[in-house]
């Protein structure tokens, strides 16, 4: 297993740092306090490729297969020079629930139309499979779309979806035969001109606040058969294909915002002074430094094998689950950690340290949360 990188690699890398400190200088603290998405620093990254990361180049992407490890350089990039965490995952979660099963899984039509238009950042999509009562217990869902002349009537709610008030493209899984339990579960494509699709507001959230969250309704929503993702009841396999690829990637710009902090809170604790010292010299803060450290270096190694598995086409179940929840657990501990070593500068709101500890909060949710995560370790380590 061999982490080295390129020198197209490591170029791209510094390319992509330049970029965001360059063009993404956003005024985050406003739009955290106003929960503002900024489309025009969601179309720069689509201008400089960046949603092009998870799509073969016929269909917009910058190569002509999808390149893991230098997708998640690139946002480990994003996520060290960009200091917008919303965006950030807002992009992930385009790439890796939208743009990426669609290119597995659909049909080159169905290519042809929808991934253009989301890596060139004209459209924005959202995958919607969370219900009101199938957060964790996600096959549990209520969501049914019936067959009729020509296509599909859906019904019903999701809950809790990244971009849901704006996407212009919507992924959603739906029952086609409840009786047949998950084997029922199937995919579509719908779109945001057609009848029955009803978007909740923006909802105000703990932290994350720079994407647009909330809930989607189905009121007897036509969808063609033209937009049906593969066939009646694959749902199921796209679900477990889709998580899996979420979980690898999601999260690889929080192993650049990890890296962002332990350098920024090594500059402070060596500036600041108490008892006549610099608080770097008392063993408590240098600690922490340490601790940061380790979860820095293990995320990151961890990530970079994930993907070098899935470049090569590699089961990483249990890897991906492990990634998952080792980058959202210690990207919370890492973001404490520099509000304690920051101090009371760390906790005011307008000196923006203490929003990565928000922001953080939120990714031991999504894509599954940290007791989901254990649970499906254990159950592969266990063999059962």
């Amino acid at each position: 297993m061999d982490f080295s990188w390129t020198e197209e690699q490591l170029e791209y890398k510094e390319k992509v740092i330049d970029f965001a400190k360059s063009n993404l200088d956003l005024p985050v603290f406003d739009n955290d306090e106003g929960s503002i998405f900024s489309r025009e620093a969601w179309e720069r990254c689509a201008a400089f490729g960046i949603q092009g990361l998870s799509v073969p180049k016929e269909y917009g992407g910058q190569f002509d297969e999808v390149q893991f490890l230098t997708a998640n350089l690139a946002m480990e990039s994003l996520g060290y020079a960009c200091r917008d965490n919303g965006l950030c995952l807002g992009l992930s979660a385009q790439m890796w629930t939208v743009q990426y099963p669609i290119s597995q899984f659909c049909t080159p039509k169905q290519k042809e139309k929808f991934l253009p238009k989301l890596v060139s950042g004209s459209w924005v999509g959202c995958h919607a499979l969370t219900e009101p009562k199938a957060g964790s217990d996600v096959y549990n869902m209520q969501t049914i779309a019936e067959k009729v002349d020509g296509g599909y009537i859906l019904n019903g709610k999701k809950h809790y979806i990244t971009f849901a008030p704006i996407a212009d493209v919507i992924l959603v899984f739906a029952n086609v035969n409840p009786k047949l339990g998950n084997f029922g579960i199937t995919g579509f494509l719908v779109e945001k001109e057609m009848k029955g699709v009803i978007r909740g507001d923006n909802q105000a959230k703990m932290g994350l606040r720079t994407i647009p969250f909330g809930d989607i309704i189905f009121e007897n929503c036509f969808v063609p058969d033209e937009n049906r993702m593969g066939g009646e009841g694959s749902g199921w396999g796209i679900t477990i294909n889709s998580l899996e690829h979420d979980r690898s990637n999601v999260l690889a710009w929080q192993v650049g915002s990890m890296q962002y902090q332990l350098e920024q809170t090594i500059q402070h604790v060596k500036q600041r002074k108490q008892f006549g010292k610099p608080i770097v010299e008392f063993q408590a803060v240098s600690n922490r430094l340490a601790d940061m450290k380790m979860r820095l270096e293990t995320s990151r190694l961890l990530l970079y094998k994930v993907a070098w598995l899935n470049e090569r086409g590699k089961s990483a179940a249990l890897e991906s689950a492990m990634l998952k929840l080792l980058l959202s657990e210690s990207f919370v501990e890492s973001s404490i950690d520099t509000i304690r070593n920051y101090g009371g500068h760390g906790y005011i709101s307008q000196n923006e340290i203490e929003r990565d500890m928000r922001d953080a909060v939120g990714t031991l949710l999504l894509a599954g949360t940290s007791d989901i995560q254990r649970n499906i370790i254990s159950d592969l380590i266990l063999d059962k």
